[in-house]
């Protein structure tokens, strides 16, 4: 340091010098400025895991803490603040259950299910209903429940979308200019030759555009999905007309899908089973229009953008056939009003 002082006019030490205070300060308002963007992925995962999950997990992630823990059929939720035990998952295996397509867990005419694969009806999920960054924001606020940080770099994964989205539109951008070249050349040559157009003379060029805009369509979709919600085209009436015999095939395969696949009776009650967070459905086919049931089932956002109810993703077929089990729930009024009931029983 002596000798680089020696060689240096007063001007250009100072020179060193604030270049190194910039270099520091460079390194400090980094280090800070990702300290507070996760800051700030806890803070947003707090309060979606407040609207979403608390019900269910509690408020510290505690057994029993939740007020529907104790009503939900097993299995019930883990222990979040668990830390020897919470520790052992990867982020993204805990992302993946929270974003992960539901699967019938019904013995021998359900859903082939992995060995290390998450298939626990009671446990929705949220690919439908969140972004990619919110539900890693919620897998964030859940590492502090036990005591630990998120590791998962989710500002890379952004660039990384960001960066893919780019490629695959200079790709998409290149086969257009080749199959217009080649449009045009193909016109030009049957001109001169006094013929129509031959298709099979762009082929190339139309298969390779054709994998391009499919390749851009996912690109834009995954950068889109990671900052936006999901969005889904408006539900069309449903067709609910059938004879006796197949609705009742329905219903029956609509409470096998109730119960083992999408894991309704963790948030709804039917009789003296299931959960407390929504509505009890035991007198549903009194209640509830079947188009309206169906729509719901499909798209819950689109009829009330805030309910807690995710969109489960189900298909067309599925939410038929839980619509014809909810219609067949027609148990007699309670003979005290629920209010009544447990005011009596708290006293």
């Amino acid at each position: 340091m002596r000798s680089i002082r020696r060689g240096m006019t007063g001007s250009g030490l100072r020179m060193v010098i604030l270049g190194g205070a910039v270099g520091f300060l460079s390194v400090a308002v980094g280090v800070t400025g990702c300290a507070l963007f996760q800051s700030e992925q806890v803070k947003k995962g707090k309060h979606l895991y407040e609207h979403y999950c608390m019900h269910c997990h509690g408020e510290h992630g505690r057994q029993n803490e939740g007020y529907n823990w104790a009503q939900m059929p097993d299995p019930r939720p883990k222990d979040l603040s668990n830390k020897g035990e919470m520790s052992t998952f990867k982020d993204e295996e805990i992302f993946n259950t929270i974003s992960r397509d539901m699967k019938d867990t019904t013995p021998n005419v359900g859903d082939k299910i992995g060995d290390d694969e998450f298939a626990v009806p009671t446990m929705p999920t949220f690919k439908y209903t969140l972004s990619e960054d919110e539900i890693w924001a919620i897998v964030g606020y859940v590492r502090t429940l036990h005591g630990t940080k998120l590791a998962f770099n989710v500002e890379d994964r952004k660039k990384e979308l960001d960066d893919k989205l780019k490629e695959v539109q200079g790709v998409f951008d290149q086969a257009k200019q080749a199959l217009a070249a080649a449009d045009k050349t193909a016109e030009d040559e049957a001109d001169k030759a006094g013929k129509d157009v031959d298709d099979n003379a762009t082929a190339k060029e139309r298969d390779a555009m054709d994998k391009a805009t499919k390749e851009l369509e996912i690109a834009q979709a995954a950068a889109t999905n990671f900052i936006k919600r999901p969005e889904f085209a408006p539900i069309p009436r449903p067709d609910l007309a059938m004879s006796a015999d197949e609705a009742a095939k329905q219903a029956e395969r609509g409470k096998q899908l109730f119960s083992n696949k999408y894991g309704c009776n963790a948030c709804h009650r039917v009789g003296e089973a299931g959960g407390m967070v929504g509505p009890p459905l035991d007198r549903a086919g009194f209640r509830l229009n079947g188009t309206w049931v169906f729509r719901w089932v499909k798209y819950p956002q689109a009829m009330k953008s805030e309910t807690r109810m995710p969109n489960l993703g189900l298909s067309d077929a599925d939410a038929k056939a839980v619509t014809m089990y909810l219609t067949t729930l027609k148990a007699p009024p309670p003979e005290k009003p629920l209010g009544t009931v447990q005011k009596a029983s708290a006293e």
